[in-house]
């Protein structure tokens, strides 16, 4: 395993009162997440708005600081790493961010925002980091005059090219990417989408996929990790979960999302209500409010994770 998370736990304070720490409470923003990345495939993380995908994408990239539970890198715990050990981690693990606008730093040239990655203690020269910078920008297809330029003469499509370039000038082993294609046009996202999948093929990194747009993770991912409510409902490959969705919750889901061809039978599950509020999760399942399977003990137990087929998991008290 290249990553492991093992029981992650964010839970971010929230505080009401007058006086500093009365009535405290917790937005449980993840909670109790094991999932694994494996060298050179694609993990897709999918769910709704507030399902604790971004918040768990943080955690692996050393952002936020878990509250509970353990990050693994090549089998050693993060938690024992050192100052040079979470340096060397931090060029290992490189981001893809949502917004290529916002993303780049407007007063800085292509060549300073793609090399800024790269360590000091690397000692290149300033001409090997400008041959570096020309290999990354043409591995993305931009030619190598685009160093000299500044972000707003680039389209958005080009700036996240950019973007990916400066995330590949490391050598990661793995790249999170955070909705790389939903600030795009739709005319853009097939480009960028295959460039990922090329890069990956000819590099053998992993990747590590939030997305809320299905058919993005689709075509990317090569195992597919369904959040809800801060918790993780449904793993495994992706054709398995596409084909043959175990949580309620994925079946409604996937409901929602286009058909691969116009004319294919499509069967909407509508939910009632809304994803719960992270302060006050409902007891049992997290989604038995809206489940339209729901048990009886989905309102008060909370289901175990169980493997359903091989490498194809859920929790859910309809497997019990």
């Amino acid at each position: 395993m290249l990553l492991q998370g093992v029981e992650l736990k964010k839970y971010f304070p929230v505080t009401s009162g007058l006086r500093l720490g009365t009535g405290r409470s917790w937005i449980k923003a993840v909670d109790g997440v094991s999932v694994h990345v494996d060298e050179g495939e694609t993990l897709g993380i999918v769910g709704e708005s507030g399902s604790g995908k971004t918040t768990l994408a943080r955690l692996f990239l050393c952002l936020e600081r878990p509250t509970a539970g353990a990050l693994r890198f090549d089998g050693v715990d993060m938690g024992s790493f050192s100052r040079a050990d979470l340096a060397r981690y931090r060029r290992a693990v490189q981001a893809v961010f949502q917004d290529p606008y916002s993303s780049l730093n407007p007063r800085m040239r292509v060549q300073d925002i793609v090399a800024e990655p790269l360590p000091p203690e690397a000692g290149l020269s300033r001409a090997e980091v400008r041959e570096r910078v020309a290999e990354v920008l043409g591995l993305v297809g931009l030619n190598r005059a685009a160093a000299a330029l500044y972000p707003h003469e680039f389209s958005g499509g080009q700036r996240q090219r950019i973007a990916i370039a400066r995330a590949l000038v490391t050598s990661p082993r793995l790249i999170i990417l955070d909705e790389p294609v939903s600030a795009l046009d739709v005319s853009i996202r097939a480009q960028i989408l295959n460039l990922l999948k090329g890069l990956q093929e000819r590099l053998g990194m992993a990747y590590v996929m939030i997305a809320h747009d299905l058919a993005a993770a689709r075509y990317l991912s090569t195992r597919l990790a369904v959040m809800y409510a801060g918790k993780l409902a449904e793993v495994g490959e992706c054709s398995a979960v596409y084909s043959a969705p175990l949580h309620p919750y994925t079946h409604a889901l996937l409901s929602a999302a286009l058909p691969l061809h116009p004319a294919a039978p499509r069967q909407r599950i509508v939910l009632s209500g809304e994803i719960p509020n992270p302060l006050h999760p409902p007891p049992g399942c997290r989604f038995h409010p809206r489940c339209p399977q729901v048990l009886p003990q989905c309102a008060t137990d909370e289901p175990g994770w169980q493997e359903v087929r091989p490498g194809h998991a859920t929790a859910c008290h309809l497997y019990g």
